[in-house]
């Protein structure tokens, strides 16, 4: 039987100061002319139009997105929050994160962004090198960087991640290492560390830098996972790693095929509809213009996710999580028997990619390492 799952919120605020050459999110660069508070009255409106989704349930978490969201006032962010809790209504402690960038400008706010409401920042740090930062395109220095934690903390942040790359060009085994040592000393909660990958659409992809080969790559991951993980930071998800009780509340409802509304220029949502029997995927207007100047409603497309597609949906977020999920949730959150996969398992189990376990649908550390093969049997 299909139930209404947990529902969270989205807020994509599309511009930077500068477009980093790896980035292939829906990013404008511009911060002179931003139009925040026609983009404020265009988020608003976008919230209103949507909350015939919510269907009685109250918020689990919102994450502010972008883009830099840091860019834009505290107020604003604020009166955001607010709408939400007039509207929706918040679970108890419910986790409020927003993306900043380490530049002097978005440190000033931190206060201000804790006054408003957030509880967890992430911060995009990337690299504590400069030299590294300077070949990423960023526009802080590390010194910027390590600044910019310690304002997070002064200003009463107790959860915040750290966003740190690595594979970057021309980075060392030793250079990777003390960009994580750093970030581990920091005092941080939560450290999403991921590899460099070069997406279509970037300055990246038209004019590649000279990466790491793959076997410093591998080697690279595996003097990391030891580092963190001596450092009592558990992975919970194929690359974040959290202290105890610090996993990010917004990405695990993503990874648990949860439900959210996603508002703002290219927005994504996933909506669950138990009447209809169907779970749906939306999105929104990408361009920041069209977004602000919609009169009725910036919906670009709603779809329902496909019957013969469910599975692999849920097991391309699931199967994500070190630890899988509960067998139960497959049923409740697609509405499928478990039957339906039930020879793919075994299969799975067989091969040694799957774990077999009582309850919980979960890879094995050959499964992780290649879970894009696994994902490959639902499809």
């Amino acid at each position: 039987m299909l139930e209404l799952p947990p529902l969270s919120l989205y807020v994509h605020i599309p511009w930077c100061i500068k477009k980093c050459p790896y980035c292939d999110f829906n990013s404008h660069q511009g911060h002179e002319n931003i139009p925040e508070q026609a983009y404020l009255q265009a988020l608003l409106k976008d919230l209103n139009n949507d909350l015939h989704w919510v269907k009685n349930r109250k918020l689990h978490s919102i994450f502010f997105g972008g883009g830099t969201p840091s860019l834009f006032s505290a107020q604003s962010i604020e009166k955001i929050i607010n709408a939400a809790e007039k509207h929706i209504g918040f679970e108890t402690n419910i986790e409020i994160t927003l993306e900043a960038n380490p530049g002097s400008a978005e440190q000033q706010k931190f206060a201000d962004f804790y006054k408003a409401g957030v509880n967890r920042l992430s911060i995009g740090v990337q690299s504590f090198n400069d030299q590294q930062l300077k070949s990423l395109g960023r526009i802080h220095n590390a010194e910027h960087a390590k600044k910019a934690i310690e304002m997070a903390q002064i200003s009463g942040f107790e959860r915040f991640n750290i966003d740190l790359m690595h594979g970057l060009p021309e980075q060392s085994r030793e250079d990777a290492m003390v960009d994580l040592d750093i970030a581990i000393q920091t005092g941080a909660t939560h450290i999403s560390w991921y590899q460099l990958t070069i997406e279509p659409n970037t300055s990246f992809f038209s004019r590649p830098p000279i990466l790491p080969e793959e076997d410093q790559l591998a080697d690279i991951q595996d003097l990391g996972m030891q580092r963190l993980s001596s450092a009592e930071f558990s992975q919970y998800e194929v690359s974040a790693f959290a202290k105890a009780g610090e996993a990010c509340r917004h990405n695990l409802n993503y990874w648990q095929f949860g439900d959210y509304l996603g508002i703002g220029a290219g927005a994504h949502g996933k909506l669950t509809i138990p009447e209809n029997a169907e779970i749906i995927r939306t999105a929104k207007t990408r361009q920041p213009d069209h977004f602000m100047s919609r009169e009725k409603t910036a919906l670009a497309s709603q779809k329902p996710i496909n019957q013969d597609q469910l599975s692999l949906e849920f097991m391309m977020n699931a199967l994500r999580l070190t630890q899988g999920v509960n067998k139960e949730l497959y049923a409740r959150r697609t509405g499928l028997d478990e039957s339906v996969i039930a020879q793919i398992i075994m299969q799975l189990e067989e091969d040694g990619l799957i774990q077999p376990q009582a309850e919980n649908y979960c890879t094995t550390d050959t499964g992780i390492r290649f879970l894009d093969t696994v994902l490959q049997r639902f499809s």
